[in-house]
């Protein structure tokens, strides 16, 4: 068996309008994402051709057009269809999504909310 190596991207920050009230959707709010992929990168790094890796970019763009996308009312949500889409590349054999929610609907001072999902392929 293969290594299980690491791609690891934080602070993705994208535009997006989920919560559960109705100004959340209505006024949306930055969220930041981190992502940690566990795969092999040994033929990555044999080949040097990003061809035989999982191209970070396209992980980003992907993962922003979720944000982005159809709202859902809980950010445990939101994490898990981050987690679906990644895993749906076949060489990422784990992935570690965090959905940091800052500007959260929350009276108290507080610098962060976030949820962490940890998938991984049967």
């Amino acid at each position: 068996m293969d290594a299980l190596d690491e791609i690891v991207l934080t602070g993705l920050t994208v535009f997006g309008r989920h919560g559960v009230f109705d100004f959340e959707r209505r006024d949306g709010q930055e969220f930041t994402i981190d992502l940690a992929l566990g795969l092999s990168l040994q033929a990555a790094a044999a080949s040097d051709d990003v061809a035989d890796t999982v191209h970070y970019g396209e992980v980003a763009e992907r993962v922003s057009a979720i944000v982005a996308g159809e709202p859902v009312n809980l950010i445990e949500t939101l994490a898990q269809r981050i987690a679906d889409a990644v895993l749906e590349d076949e060489r990422v054999r784990a992935v570690r999504v965090t959905v940091h929610k800052p500007h959260a609907p929350i009276i108290q001072t507080f610098s962060d909310v976030a949820v962490t999902v940890n998938r991984w392929r049967a």
